[in-house]
Protein backbone atom coordinates (compact mmCIF):
# COMPACT_ATOMS: atom_id res chain seq x y z
CA UNK A 1 0.00 0.00 0.00
CA UNK A 2 1.12 3.69 -1.18
CA UNK A 3 2.34 5.61 2.21
CA UNK A 4 0.35 8.59 2.23
CA UNK A 5 1.08 9.63 6.03
CA UNK A 6 1.83 13.28 6.48
CA UNK A 7 5.70 12.22 7.51
CA UNK A 8 6.11 10.92 3.86
CA UNK A 9 4.44 13.99 2.40
CA UNK A 10 6.89 16.29 4.02
CA UNK A 11 10.15 13.92 3.46
CA UNK A 12 9.22 13.90 -0.29
CA UNK A 13 8.89 17.72 -1.10
CA UNK A 14 11.36 18.55 1.43
CA UNK A 15 13.77 15.81 -0.59
CA UNK A 16 12.72 17.94 -3.85
CA UNK A 17 13.64 20.99 -2.39
CA UNK A 18 16.85 20.20 -1.25
CA UNK A 19 17.83 18.76 -4.82
CA UNK A 20 16.65 21.18 -6.46
CA UNK A 21 18.93 24.06 -4.47
CA UNK A 22 21.80 21.95 -4.01
CA UNK A 23 21.48 21.45 -7.64
CA UNK A 24 21.08 25.64 -8.36
CA UNK A 25 17.92 24.64 -10.28
CA UNK A 26 16.07 27.45 -9.48
CA UNK A 27 13.07 26.66 -11.62
CA UNK A 28 12.42 23.33 -10.10
CA UNK A 29 12.66 24.72 -6.63
CA UNK A 30 9.86 27.62 -7.52
CA UNK A 31 7.95 24.80 -9.00
CA UNK A 32 7.60 23.15 -5.66
CA UNK A 33 5.68 26.28 -4.03
CA UNK A 34 2.01 26.59 -4.74
CA UNK A 35 0.85 30.25 -6.20
CA UNK A 36 -0.10 31.73 -3.44
CA UNK A 37 2.65 30.87 -1.30
CA UNK A 38 4.86 32.42 1.22
CA UNK A 39 8.70 31.88 2.17
CA UNK A 40 9.34 33.96 5.83
CA UNK A 41 12.72 33.66 6.40
CA UNK A 42 15.24 34.77 8.97
CA UNK A 43 18.08 36.04 8.82
CA UNK A 44 19.64 32.37 7.21
CA UNK A 45 18.99 33.08 3.51
CA UNK A 46 18.72 37.28 3.13
CA UNK A 47 20.43 37.93 5.84
CA UNK A 48 17.23 39.73 6.65
CA UNK A 49 14.10 39.00 8.31
CA UNK A 50 12.06 39.05 5.34
CA UNK A 51 8.71 37.51 3.46
CA UNK A 52 8.91 36.59 -0.10
CA UNK A 53 5.05 35.90 -1.33
CA UNK A 54 4.29 34.49 -4.47
CA UNK A 55 6.63 32.66 -7.43
CA UNK A 56 7.39 35.67 -8.11
CA UNK A 57 9.46 37.06 -4.98
CA UNK A 58 10.54 33.41 -4.55
CA UNK A 59 12.40 33.45 -7.46
CA UNK A 60 13.71 36.61 -7.24
CA UNK A 61 15.53 36.02 -4.07
CA UNK A 62 16.93 32.80 -4.71
CA UNK A 63 18.76 34.28 -7.83
CA UNK A 64 20.23 36.40 -5.58
CA UNK A 65 21.04 34.76 -2.97
CA UNK A 66 21.05 31.07 -3.60
CA UNK A 67 24.98 30.69 -5.11
CA UNK A 68 26.06 33.31 -1.91
CA UNK A 69 24.32 31.10 1.05
CA UNK A 70 24.15 27.50 -0.62
CA UNK A 71 21.02 25.96 1.82
CA UNK A 72 21.23 22.27 1.73
CA UNK A 73 20.35 19.52 3.92
CA UNK A 74 16.66 19.71 4.22
CA UNK A 75 15.90 17.16 6.53
CA UNK A 76 12.73 16.47 8.45
CA UNK A 77 13.46 16.92 12.51
CA UNK A 78 12.50 12.91 13.56
CA UNK A 79 11.66 14.23 16.96
CA UNK A 80 8.53 16.57 15.83
CA UNK A 81 5.29 14.42 14.34
CA UNK A 82 4.15 15.71 10.65
CA UNK A 83 0.61 16.19 10.80
CA UNK A 84 -2.32 16.82 8.78
CA UNK A 85 -5.81 18.72 8.97
CA UNK A 86 -8.27 20.49 6.85
CA UNK A 87 -6.17 19.36 3.86
CA UNK A 88 -2.76 21.31 5.13
CA UNK A 89 0.31 19.04 6.06
CA UNK A 90 2.58 20.25 8.43
CA UNK A 91 6.15 19.71 9.53
CA UNK A 92 9.62 20.92 10.89
CA UNK A 93 12.55 20.10 9.57
CA UNK A 94 16.67 20.93 9.90
CA UNK A 95 19.01 22.33 7.44
CA UNK A 96 22.33 23.93 6.76
CA UNK A 97 24.04 27.34 4.74
CA UNK A 98 27.53 27.48 4.36
CA UNK A 99 28.07 29.21 7.61
CA UNK A 100 24.75 28.66 9.72
CA UNK A 101 22.21 25.60 10.69
CA UNK A 102 18.73 26.36 10.63
CA UNK A 103 15.45 25.33 11.48
CA UNK A 104 12.42 25.89 9.53
CA UNK A 105 8.58 24.40 9.05
CA UNK A 106 6.64 23.92 6.32
CA UNK A 107 3.09 23.44 5.52
CA UNK A 108 1.83 21.61 2.42
CA UNK A 109 -1.28 22.00 0.28
CA UNK A 110 -2.73 20.51 -2.79
CA UNK A 111 0.98 18.72 -2.86
CA UNK A 112 3.11 21.89 -2.72
CA UNK A 113 4.28 24.40 -0.62
CA UNK A 114 2.27 27.02 1.07
CA UNK A 115 4.19 28.47 3.72
CA UNK A 116 8.05 27.90 4.60
CA UNK A 117 9.62 29.09 7.48
CA UNK A 118 13.49 29.56 8.01
CA UNK A 119 15.41 30.43 10.77
CA UNK A 120 18.72 30.89 11.93
CA UNK A 121 19.80 28.95 14.67
CA UNK A 122 23.18 28.91 15.08
CA UNK A 123 26.72 29.83 13.17
CA UNK A 124 28.67 27.10 12.25
CA UNK A 125 32.08 27.73 14.54
CA UNK A 126 30.31 30.11 16.34
CA UNK A 127 27.80 28.17 19.02
CA UNK A 128 26.92 29.54 22.20
CA UNK A 129 28.55 27.26 25.10
CA UNK A 130 25.89 25.26 26.48
CA UNK A 131 24.92 21.83 26.76
CA UNK A 132 28.33 19.71 25.69
CA UNK A 133 30.22 22.88 24.91
CA UNK A 134 29.22 24.86 28.33
CA UNK A 135 32.09 26.38 30.69
CA UNK A 136 33.94 24.15 32.62
CA UNK A 137 34.21 27.15 35.55
CA UNK A 138 36.88 25.73 37.24
CA UNK A 139 40.62 25.99 36.41
CA UNK A 140 41.91 22.62 37.55
CA UNK A 141 46.20 22.24 38.11
CA UNK A 142 48.51 24.62 39.43
CA UNK A 143 49.31 28.37 38.22
CA UNK A 144 50.47 31.31 40.61
CA UNK A 145 48.89 33.79 38.57
CA UNK A 146 45.78 32.22 38.46
CA UNK A 147 42.44 34.17 38.47
CA UNK A 148 39.24 33.29 39.87
CA UNK A 149 36.05 33.54 37.69
CA UNK A 150 35.29 36.52 39.73
CA UNK A 151 38.35 38.38 39.52
CA UNK A 152 38.30 37.98 35.54
CA UNK A 153 34.44 39.26 35.69
CA UNK A 154 35.62 42.25 37.62
CA UNK A 155 38.52 42.84 35.39
CA UNK A 156 36.19 42.96 32.12
CA UNK A 157 33.56 45.11 33.73
CA UNK A 158 36.19 47.56 34.78
CA UNK A 159 38.07 47.43 31.54
CA UNK A 160 35.34 47.07 28.72
CA UNK A 161 34.17 50.78 27.75
CA UNK A 162 37.80 52.63 29.12
CA UNK A 163 40.51 50.57 28.13
CA UNK A 164 38.84 48.15 25.69
CA UNK A 165 35.71 49.07 23.29
CA UNK A 166 32.71 47.20 23.04
CA UNK A 167 31.59 45.90 19.42
CA UNK A 168 27.90 46.32 20.14
CA UNK A 169 26.46 49.27 22.35
CA UNK A 170 22.86 49.17 23.51
CA UNK A 171 20.81 52.30 24.29
CA UNK A 172 17.74 51.24 26.59
CA UNK A 173 18.04 48.27 29.61
CA UNK A 174 14.42 47.18 29.67
CA UNK A 175 13.86 44.13 28.97
CA UNK A 176 14.69 44.12 25.43
CA UNK A 177 18.34 45.37 26.20
CA UNK A 178 18.82 42.65 28.63
CA UNK A 179 17.43 39.95 26.62
CA UNK A 180 19.69 40.99 23.63
CA UNK A 181 22.67 41.62 25.91
CA UNK A 182 22.37 38.12 27.38
CA UNK A 183 22.56 36.18 23.90
CA UNK A 184 25.41 38.93 22.56
CA UNK A 185 27.35 37.30 25.77
CA UNK A 186 26.70 34.11 25.23
CA UNK A 187 27.77 34.32 21.83
CA UNK A 188 30.77 36.35 23.42
CA UNK A 189 30.22 39.62 21.80
CA UNK A 190 31.45 42.36 24.11
CA UNK A 191 28.77 44.27 25.32
CA UNK A 192 27.33 47.28 26.74
CA UNK A 193 23.95 48.08 27.51
CA UNK A 194 23.17 51.74 28.66
CA UNK A 195 20.08 52.66 30.93
CA UNK A 196 19.27 55.86 32.54
CA UNK A 197 17.45 54.28 35.95
CA UNK A 198 19.52 53.26 39.02
CA UNK A 199 19.16 49.47 38.74
CA UNK A 200 17.52 46.90 36.18
CA UNK A 201 13.89 46.11 36.52
CA UNK A 202 13.45 49.93 37.43
CA UNK A 203 11.39 50.54 33.96
CA UNK A 204 9.25 48.59 35.32
CA UNK A 205 9.22 49.50 39.50
CA UNK A 206 8.73 53.38 38.69
CA UNK A 207 5.29 52.47 36.65
CA UNK A 208 1.96 53.00 38.76
CA UNK A 209 1.68 50.65 41.62
CA UNK A 210 -1.30 48.39 40.23
CA UNK A 211 0.38 47.58 36.81
CA UNK A 212 0.77 44.19 35.80
CA UNK A 213 1.70 42.19 32.95
CA UNK A 214 -1.63 41.37 30.80
CA UNK A 215 0.17 38.68 28.69
CA UNK A 216 0.38 35.12 30.74
CA UNK A 217 4.09 33.97 32.03
CA UNK A 218 4.02 30.92 29.16
CA UNK A 219 4.45 33.58 26.62
CA UNK A 220 6.95 35.86 29.07
CA UNK A 221 9.80 33.86 29.29
CA UNK A 222 13.20 35.68 29.10
CA UNK A 223 16.29 33.63 27.07
CA UNK A 224 17.96 30.91 28.81
CA UNK A 225 15.93 31.50 32.46
CA UNK A 226 12.36 30.54 32.13
CA UNK A 227 10.24 31.67 34.78
CA UNK A 228 10.07 28.81 37.69
CA UNK A 229 6.95 26.27 37.87
CA UNK A 230 5.15 28.62 40.59
CA UNK A 231 5.42 31.72 39.06
CA UNK A 232 2.46 34.02 38.76
CA UNK A 233 -0.11 33.94 35.59
CA UNK A 234 0.36 37.59 35.14
CA UNK A 235 3.63 39.14 36.72
CA UNK A 236 3.07 42.47 38.58
CA UNK A 237 5.21 44.86 37.92
CA UNK A 238 8.10 44.82 40.82
CA UNK A 239 8.02 41.08 39.83
CA UNK A 240 9.51 41.48 36.70
CA UNK A 241 11.45 44.52 38.18
CA UNK A 242 13.03 42.07 40.77
CA UNK A 243 13.41 39.40 37.83
CA UNK A 244 15.44 41.76 35.32
CA UNK A 245 17.24 42.45 37.91
CA UNK A 246 18.49 38.71 39.01
CA UNK A 247 18.52 37.75 35.27
CA UNK A 248 21.30 40.72 34.58
CA UNK A 249 23.56 39.49 37.36
CA UNK A 250 23.50 36.14 37.13
CA UNK A 251 23.89 36.38 33.19
CA UNK A 252 26.60 38.72 33.94
CA UNK A 253 26.10 41.72 31.40
CA UNK A 254 27.50 44.61 31.66
CA UNK A 255 24.92 46.74 32.37
CA UNK A 256 25.86 50.92 33.23
CA UNK A 257 22.83 52.13 35.38
CA UNK A 258 22.27 55.22 35.82
CA UNK A 259 24.21 56.28 32.54
CA UNK A 260 22.49 58.46 29.83
CA UNK A 261 23.29 59.29 26.33
CA UNK A 262 24.09 62.14 25.47
CA UNK A 263 24.77 62.54 21.69
CA UNK A 264 25.68 59.53 18.91
CA UNK A 265 27.29 59.72 15.34
CA UNK A 266 28.25 57.42 13.06
CA UNK A 267 31.76 57.76 11.53
CA UNK A 268 31.80 56.87 8.15
CA UNK A 269 35.78 56.15 7.63
CA UNK A 270 36.22 54.41 10.63
CA UNK A 271 32.78 53.08 10.56
CA UNK A 272 31.97 52.82 13.94
CA UNK A 273 29.88 55.18 16.40
CA UNK A 274 31.00 57.76 18.43
CA UNK A 275 28.96 57.99 21.76
CA UNK A 276 28.94 60.24 24.65
CA UNK A 277 27.67 58.96 27.78
CA UNK A 278 27.34 60.60 31.31
CA UNK A 279 28.21 57.73 33.88
CA UNK A 280 28.92 58.68 37.57
CA UNK A 281 28.79 62.25 36.60
CA UNK A 282 31.55 62.15 33.90
CA UNK A 283 31.78 62.21 30.41
CA UNK A 284 32.76 58.65 28.62
CA UNK A 285 33.47 58.42 24.88
CA UNK A 286 32.29 55.00 23.72
CA UNK A 287 33.48 53.56 20.03
CA UNK A 288 31.07 50.59 19.42
CA UNK A 289 30.68 49.37 15.65
CA UNK A 290 26.66 48.50 16.28
CA UNK A 291 24.27 50.57 17.94
CA UNK A 292 21.75 49.16 18.76
CA UNK A 293 18.08 51.44 20.32
CA UNK A 294 16.59 48.99 22.38
CA UNK A 295 14.34 51.81 23.81
CA UNK A 296 10.95 49.93 23.48
CA UNK A 297 7.47 50.38 22.20
CA UNK A 298 6.73 52.30 25.32
CA UNK A 299 9.77 54.52 25.60
CA UNK A 300 8.88 57.87 24.09
CA UNK A 301 5.80 59.31 25.79
CA UNK A 302 3.20 61.02 23.25
CA UNK A 303 2.38 63.97 24.91
CA UNK A 304 -0.58 65.66 23.28
CA UNK A 305 -0.73 69.60 23.05
CA UNK A 306 -3.90 71.54 24.14
CA UNK A 307 -5.03 75.21 24.66
CA UNK A 308 -4.83 75.96 28.52
CA UNK A 309 -2.23 73.14 29.51
CA UNK A 310 -0.11 76.27 30.78
CA UNK A 311 -2.73 78.00 32.79
CA UNK A 312 -4.33 74.62 34.44
CA UNK A 313 -3.29 75.41 38.20
CA UNK A 314 -4.04 71.08 38.99
CA UNK A 315 -1.38 68.64 37.97
CA UNK A 316 -0.93 66.74 34.36
CA UNK A 317 1.10 63.35 34.00
CA UNK A 318 1.89 61.05 31.45
CA UNK A 319 0.62 57.53 32.16
CA UNK A 320 4.46 56.63 31.96
CA UNK A 321 5.07 59.21 35.02
CA UNK A 322 1.62 58.53 36.92
CA UNK A 323 2.78 57.32 40.47
CA UNK A 324 -0.15 55.36 41.70
CA UNK A 325 -3.49 56.70 43.17
CA UNK A 326 -2.20 56.68 46.71
CA UNK A 327 -2.61 60.62 46.79
CA UNK A 328 -5.74 61.46 44.37
CA UNK A 329 -8.42 59.92 47.43
CA UNK A 330 -11.00 62.48 46.99
CA UNK A 331 -10.11 64.26 43.98
CA UNK A 332 -11.16 64.72 40.73
CA UNK A 333 -9.01 63.56 38.18
CA UNK A 334 -9.61 63.18 34.13
CA UNK A 335 -7.64 60.44 32.28
CA UNK A 336 -7.12 60.86 28.59
CA UNK A 337 -7.40 57.61 26.63
CA UNK A 338 -8.89 54.53 26.58
CA UNK A 339 -6.58 51.72 26.41
CA UNK A 340 -4.87 49.70 28.53
CA UNK A 341 -2.71 52.47 30.60
CA UNK A 342 -5.82 54.48 30.79
CA UNK A 343 -7.78 51.83 32.05
CA UNK A 344 -5.72 50.35 34.83
CA UNK A 345 -5.04 53.83 35.96
CA UNK A 346 -8.67 54.80 36.00
CA UNK A 347 -9.72 51.18 38.30
CA UNK A 348 -6.52 51.81 40.61
CA UNK A 349 -7.85 55.52 41.24
CA UNK A 350 -11.29 54.25 42.09
CA UNK A 351 -9.80 51.65 44.36
CA UNK A 352 -8.39 54.42 46.31
CA UNK A 353 -11.52 56.67 46.71
CA UNK A 354 -10.91 59.45 43.28
CA UNK A 355 -13.53 60.43 41.14
CA UNK A 356 -12.36 59.59 37.96
CA UNK A 357 -13.46 59.89 34.55
CA UNK A 358 -12.25 58.56 31.66
CA UNK A 359 -11.90 60.47 28.13
CA UNK A 360 -12.59 58.20 25.29
CA UNK A 361 -11.28 59.87 21.70
CA UNK A 362 -11.78 56.88 19.29
CA UNK A 363 -13.34 53.18 19.61
CA UNK A 364 -10.65 50.65 21.52
CA UNK A 365 -11.02 46.99 21.03
CA UNK A 366 -11.69 44.98 24.80
CA UNK A 367 -10.87 41.63 25.16
CA UNK A 368 -11.39 39.63 28.14
CA UNK A 369 -8.47 38.39 29.85
CA UNK A 370 -9.66 34.71 30.72
CA UNK A 371 -11.64 34.60 27.13
CA UNK A 372 -8.19 35.49 25.38
CA UNK A 373 -5.98 32.94 27.72
CA UNK A 374 -8.23 30.37 25.96
CA UNK A 375 -9.12 31.15 22.94
CA UNK A 376 -6.41 33.60 21.79
CA UNK A 377 -3.35 32.10 23.74
CA UNK A 378 -4.61 28.32 25.20
CA UNK A 379 -2.68 26.01 21.85
CA UNK A 380 0.88 27.73 22.17
CA UNK A 381 1.16 30.10 25.38
CA UNK A 382 -0.53 27.90 28.55
CA UNK A 383 -0.25 24.94 30.50
CA UNK A 384 -2.56 22.88 28.35
CA UNK A 385 -0.03 23.48 25.47
CA UNK A 386 3.02 22.47 27.58
CA UNK A 387 1.19 19.50 28.43
CA UNK A 388 0.49 19.17 24.92
CA UNK A 389 4.47 19.27 24.06
CA UNK A 390 4.20 23.10 22.95
CA UNK A 391 7.36 24.54 24.38
CA UNK A 392 8.27 28.08 24.47
CA UNK A 393 10.46 27.70 21.57
CA UNK A 394 8.20 25.58 19.38
CA UNK A 395 5.15 28.25 20.38
CA UNK A 396 7.16 31.09 18.84
CA UNK A 397 8.35 29.29 15.78
CA UNK A 398 4.49 28.34 14.80
CA UNK A 399 3.15 31.92 15.77
CA UNK A 400 6.38 33.06 13.37
CA UNK A 401 5.78 30.23 10.62
CA UNK A 402 2.41 32.39 9.96
CA UNK A 403 2.99 35.32 7.35
CA UNK A 404 1.47 38.35 8.58
CA UNK A 405 -0.14 38.83 5.06
CA UNK A 406 -2.85 36.00 6.01
CA UNK A 407 -2.30 36.16 9.76
CA UNK A 408 -5.76 37.83 10.18
CA UNK A 409 -7.23 35.20 8.46
CA UNK A 410 -6.40 32.97 10.94
CA UNK A 411 -7.02 35.56 13.84
CA UNK A 412 -10.92 36.65 12.50
CA UNK A 413 -12.62 33.11 13.42
CA UNK A 414 -10.87 33.31 16.98
CA UNK A 415 -11.88 36.78 17.65
CA UNK A 416 -15.69 36.07 16.18
CA UNK A 417 -15.86 33.03 18.79
CA UNK A 418 -14.63 35.71 21.27
CA UNK A 419 -17.36 37.96 20.54
CA UNK A 420 -20.11 35.56 20.58
CA UNK A 421 -19.02 34.42 24.14
CA UNK A 422 -19.18 37.57 25.65
CA UNK A 423 -21.86 38.87 23.75
CA UNK A 424 -23.46 40.06 27.06
CA UNK A 425 -20.54 41.60 28.20
CA UNK A 426 -20.14 43.91 25.43
CA UNK A 427 -23.86 44.96 24.99
CA UNK A 428 -23.03 46.19 28.25
CA UNK A 429 -20.42 48.38 27.26
CA UNK A 430 -22.02 49.47 24.62
CA UNK A 431 -25.00 50.48 26.49
CA UNK A 432 -22.32 52.51 28.89
CA UNK A 433 -21.86 54.44 25.88
CA UNK A 434 -18.28 52.93 25.12
CA UNK A 435 -16.99 52.71 21.68
CA UNK A 436 -16.18 49.27 20.53
CA UNK A 437 -13.90 48.15 17.64
CA UNK A 438 -12.45 44.98 16.89
CA UNK A 439 -10.33 46.49 14.49
CA UNK A 440 -10.50 47.38 10.72
CA UNK A 441 -11.16 43.70 9.67
CA UNK A 442 -12.18 42.36 12.46
CA UNK A 443 -8.99 40.17 13.47
CA UNK A 444 -8.68 41.82 16.98
CA UNK A 445 -6.04 42.50 19.29
CA UNK A 446 -2.48 40.56 18.05
CA UNK A 447 -2.97 42.24 14.63
CA UNK A 448 -3.91 45.23 16.22
CA UNK A 449 -0.79 45.25 18.23
CA UNK A 450 1.55 44.43 14.90
CA UNK A 451 -0.08 47.16 12.95
CA UNK A 452 0.01 49.96 15.38
CA UNK A 453 0.93 48.86 18.89
CA UNK A 454 -2.30 50.44 20.42
CA UNK A 455 -5.82 50.69 20.63
CA UNK A 456 -6.75 47.83 22.94
CA UNK A 457 -7.48 46.57 26.15
CA UNK A 458 -7.23 43.31 27.55
CA UNK A 459 -9.48 43.37 30.24
CA UNK A 460 -8.83 42.79 34.20
CA UNK A 461 -11.94 44.31 35.74
CA UNK A 462 -11.94 47.95 34.69
CA UNK A 463 -14.84 47.64 32.08
CA UNK A 464 -17.43 46.55 34.57
CA UNK A 465 -16.39 49.57 36.74
CA UNK A 466 -16.85 51.42 33.12
CA UNK A 467 -20.42 49.35 33.16
CA UNK A 468 -21.82 50.24 36.34
CA UNK A 469 -20.50 54.16 36.34
CA UNK A 470 -17.97 53.29 38.77
CA UNK A 471 -15.57 54.94 36.11
CA UNK A 472 -17.33 57.74 34.58
CA UNK A 473 -17.25 57.83 30.66
CA UNK A 474 -17.20 60.32 28.37
CA UNK A 475 -16.68 58.93 24.94
CA UNK A 476 -16.79 60.50 21.35
CA UNK A 477 -15.14 63.87 22.10
CA UNK A 478 -11.87 65.31 22.36
CA UNK A 479 -10.06 67.66 24.49
CA UNK A 480 -11.23 71.41 23.49
CA UNK A 481 -8.72 73.14 25.88
CA UNK A 482 -7.83 73.01 29.51
CA UNK A 483 -9.02 75.86 32.05
CA UNK A 484 -7.47 76.50 35.59
CA UNK A 485 -9.59 73.70 37.17
CA UNK A 486 -11.33 72.02 34.66
CA UNK A 487 -10.88 69.87 31.18
CA UNK A 488 -12.98 71.47 28.05
CA UNK A 489 -14.20 69.05 25.47
CA UNK A 490 -15.22 70.12 22.31
CA UNK A 491 -18.72 69.44 22.85
CA UNK A 492 -18.67 72.04 25.75
CA UNK A 493 -18.74 69.19 28.30
CA UNK A 494 -16.99 70.34 31.65
CA UNK A 495 -14.94 68.17 33.17
CA UNK A 496 -13.54 69.49 37.11
CA UNK A 497 -10.22 68.40 37.50
CA UNK A 498 -7.06 68.10 40.06
CA UNK A 499 -5.11 65.89 37.89
CA UNK A 500 -5.27 64.98 34.13
CA UNK A 501 -3.53 61.89 33.41
CA UNK A 502 -2.28 61.65 29.55
CA UNK A 503 -3.01 58.01 28.74
CA UNK A 504 -1.95 58.78 25.17
CA UNK A 505 0.32 56.26 24.36
CA UNK A 506 4.21 56.54 23.24
CA UNK A 507 5.61 57.74 19.80
CA UNK A 508 7.66 56.26 16.97
CA UNK A 509 11.11 54.81 17.60
CA UNK A 510 12.76 56.16 15.50
CA UNK A 511 11.65 59.41 17.19
CA UNK A 512 14.85 58.29 19.63
CA UNK A 513 17.11 58.23 17.01
CA UNK A 514 16.18 61.95 16.17
CA UNK A 515 17.16 63.06 20.00
CA UNK A 516 20.25 60.84 20.03
CA UNK A 517 21.90 60.79 16.73
CA UNK A 518 20.11 63.31 14.74
CA UNK A 519 17.11 64.27 12.87
CA UNK A 520 18.59 63.03 9.20
CA UNK A 521 19.35 59.93 10.45
CA UNK A 522 15.97 59.10 12.24
CA UNK A 523 14.38 60.00 8.60
CA UNK A 524 16.98 57.64 6.55
CA UNK A 525 15.82 55.07 8.56
CA UNK A 526 12.10 55.96 8.82
CA UNK A 527 9.09 54.95 10.85
CA UNK A 528 9.32 51.93 13.25
CA UNK A 529 6.67 49.62 13.57
CA UNK A 530 4.09 48.81 11.77
CA UNK A 531 3.28 46.18 8.85
CA UNK A 532 2.00 48.95 6.15
CA UNK A 533 -1.50 47.20 5.99
CA UNK A 534 -3.21 50.18 5.01
CA UNK A 535 -5.01 50.06 8.20
CA UNK A 536 -5.56 52.68 10.83
CA UNK A 537 -2.34 54.16 11.75
CA UNK A 538 -0.63 51.18 10.29
CA UNK A 539 0.12 53.47 6.67
CA UNK A 540 0.45 51.34 3.13
CA UNK A 541 2.47 50.09 1.49
CA UNK A 542 2.57 46.54 2.59
CA UNK A 543 5.79 45.90 4.11
CA UNK A 544 5.18 42.35 5.14
CA UNK A 545 7.64 42.40 8.54
CA UNK A 546 7.73 45.04 11.03
CA UNK A 547 9.42 48.33 9.94
CA UNK A 548 13.16 48.46 10.97
CA UNK A 549 12.88 45.75 13.55
CA UNK A 550 15.77 43.54 14.31
CA UNK A 551 17.46 43.57 11.22
CA UNK A 552 19.41 45.90 8.99
CA UNK A 553 18.36 49.14 8.42
CA UNK A 554 19.04 52.15 5.44
CA UNK A 555 21.45 53.76 8.09
CA UNK A 556 24.76 51.24 8.29
CA UNK A 557 25.34 49.72 11.86
CA UNK A 558 22.32 51.19 13.74
CA UNK A 559 19.67 48.56 14.67
CA UNK A 560 16.33 48.40 16.85
CA UNK A 561 14.80 45.98 19.01
CA UNK A 562 11.84 45.84 21.38
CA UNK A 563 8.26 44.42 21.53
CA UNK A 564 6.89 43.02 24.55
CA UNK A 565 8.70 39.69 26.64
CA UNK A 566 7.68 37.66 23.68
CA UNK A 567 9.22 39.87 20.93
CA UNK A 568 12.23 40.02 23.21
CA UNK A 569 12.81 36.88 23.45
CA UNK A 570 11.78 35.61 20.14
CA UNK A 571 13.66 37.83 17.56
CA UNK A 572 16.87 38.94 19.98
CA UNK A 573 18.19 35.46 18.83
CA UNK A 574 17.86 36.35 15.31
CA UNK A 575 19.62 40.14 15.43
CA UNK A 576 22.42 38.80 17.99
CA UNK A 577 23.58 35.99 15.13
CA UNK A 578 23.30 38.98 12.75
CA UNK A 579 25.66 41.33 15.01
CA UNK A 580 27.99 38.44 15.65
CA UNK A 581 28.52 37.46 12.07
CA UNK A 582 29.30 41.05 11.40
CA UNK A 583 31.77 40.99 14.14
CA UNK A 584 33.45 37.37 13.30
CA UNK A 585 33.26 38.53 9.66
CA UNK A 586 31.29 36.67 7.70
CA UNK A 587 29.76 37.50 4.33
CA UNK A 588 26.20 38.63 4.98
CA UNK A 589 24.92 39.94 1.84
CA UNK A 590 21.46 41.36 2.67
CA UNK A 591 18.51 40.86 0.52
CA UNK A 592 15.73 43.29 0.30
CA UNK A 593 16.46 45.92 2.75
CA UNK A 594 13.44 47.39 3.60
CA UNK A 595 12.62 50.64 1.78
CA UNK A 596 11.35 53.67 3.70
CA UNK A 597 7.91 55.12 2.99
CA UNK A 598 7.03 56.94 6.25
CA UNK A 599 9.32 59.50 8.27
CA UNK A 600 7.68 58.70 11.74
Amino acid sequence: MLDTSPSTRVNAVLSRLDEALVKGDIEGAVDLFATDCYWRDLVTLTWNLKTMEGRDEVRAMLQSQLARIAPRGFVQDATQAASEAGGVTDGWFDFETAHARGYGHIRIRDGRIWTLLTTMSELKGHEEPKGIRRPLGAEHGHDRDRKTWTEKRAQEARELGYETQPYVLVIGGGQGGIALGARLRQLGVPTIIIEKNARPGDSWRKRYKSLCLHDPVWYDHLPYIPFPENWPVFTPKDKVGDWLEMYTKVMELNYWSSTTCKSARFDEAAQEWVVTVEREGKEVVLRPKQLVLATGMSGKANVPTFAGQDVFKGEQQHSSQHPGPDAYAGRKVVVIGSNNSAHDICAALWEAGADVTMVQRSSTHIVRSDTLMDIGLGDLYSERAVAAGVTTRKADLIFASLPYRIMHEFQIPLYDRMRERDKDFYDKLEAAGFMLDWGDDGSGLFMKYLRRGSGYYIDVGACDLVIDGSIKLKSGSDVSHLTEDAVVLKDGTVLPADLVVYATGYGSMNGWAADLISREVADKVGKCWGLGSDTTKDPGPWEGEQRNMWKPTQQDNLWFHGGNLHQSRHYSQYLSLQLKARMEGLPTPVYGLQEVHHKG
